[in-house]
């Protein structure tokens, strides 16, 4: 091995019987430059992860992630489980110092805020958001657009068995236009007659309505409303995993750059 050559990069997936975990392990099988060395389902464990994907891999499946931290080696921790147990996944990573790439929603502000402060005594990093790299775009044109028009709502939209509501994806892009000062207002939202939660949740001061509905796909909008015109700038991920597997594989690459928590792909797209 030469001094120029770089060991691959050794992945644990959390979550890797799901639709989304499934695709993205075998995705790594086809790296160069990663090996898969851990893999995490409570639904799949005692299985190996070949015969889960149907390859010849006989890497075993572990039922906890404290099981996989205390069992196997890996430089970068990827979750995609659920909402109930992402933040004690992507926190158990950080304190065992291991970079974490984390596509699972249901991370509230304040539990990214705790995240932040270990990520960065650990000298480490973390990276959380939509890994959809259309996504991303869409939140830049969303945040640029922002500068120009003062008044905007968002709709974000997803299957009937997403527990989180609103989305992460719908906190991120709400959080990136409070950065640009936050949309101006005609009435105030206690100056409505009737039911005020019509209106929606309010997230960094942006109106966002959640729509949970079955045949739904994942995916937002952003209306930006101005005198004699509208923008609508829109968001669908037309199949549950494919979208997501591209950019959670540049997360993988980027994440051990990184130090603290960042939110979006974007973060890495610049180090791209």
């Amino acid at each position: 091995m030469t001094a120029a050559t770089k060991l691959p990069i050794s992945v644990c997936v959390a979550g890797v019987s799901g639709e989304v975990g499934r695709l993205l392990a075998k995705s790594i099988l086809e790296q160069d430059d990663l090996r898969l060395t851990s893999a995490v389902a409570r639904s799949a464990s005692g299985r190996t992860v070949g015969a889960l994907l149907g390859c010849d891999c006989d890497l075993d499946i572990r039922p906890s992630l404290a099981e996989a931290l205390e069992r196997d080696r890996f430089d970068v921790l990827v979750d995609y489980t659920s909402a109930n147990v992402a933040y004690a996944n992507v926190r158990a990573g950080l304190e065992a110092g291991i970079p974490v790439v984390v596509g699972t929603s249901g991370i509230t502000a304040e539990e990214f805020e705790q995240l932040d402060r270990l990520a960065r005594d650990k000298k480490i990093g973390a990276i959380h958001g939509n890994f959809a790299i259309t996504a991303t775009l869409a939140q830049i044109f969303a945040a640029d657009a922002a500068n120009h028009l003062k008044s905007w709502e968002i709709i974000e939209f997803a299957h009937d068995g997403k527990i989180d509501a609103v989305s992460a994806t719908a906190r991120e892009l709400a959080n990136r236009l409070a950065e640009r000062g936050g949309p101006e207002r005609k009435l105030a939202l206690d100056a409505f007659v009737g039911d005020n939660r019509s209106r929606g949740a309010t997230i960094e001061g942006t109106q966002v309505h959640a729509l949970r509905l079955p045949g739904m796909v994942a995916g937002f909008e952003i209306i930006f409303g101005r005198g004699h015109e509208r923008l609508t700038i829109r968001h669908e991920a037309l199949t549950r995993a494919e979208p997501y597997i591209g950019g959670t594989l540049l997360a993988i690459r980027k994440a051990p750059q990184l130090i603290g928590v960042h939110r979006g792909l974007e973060s890495v797209l610049a180090l791209n």
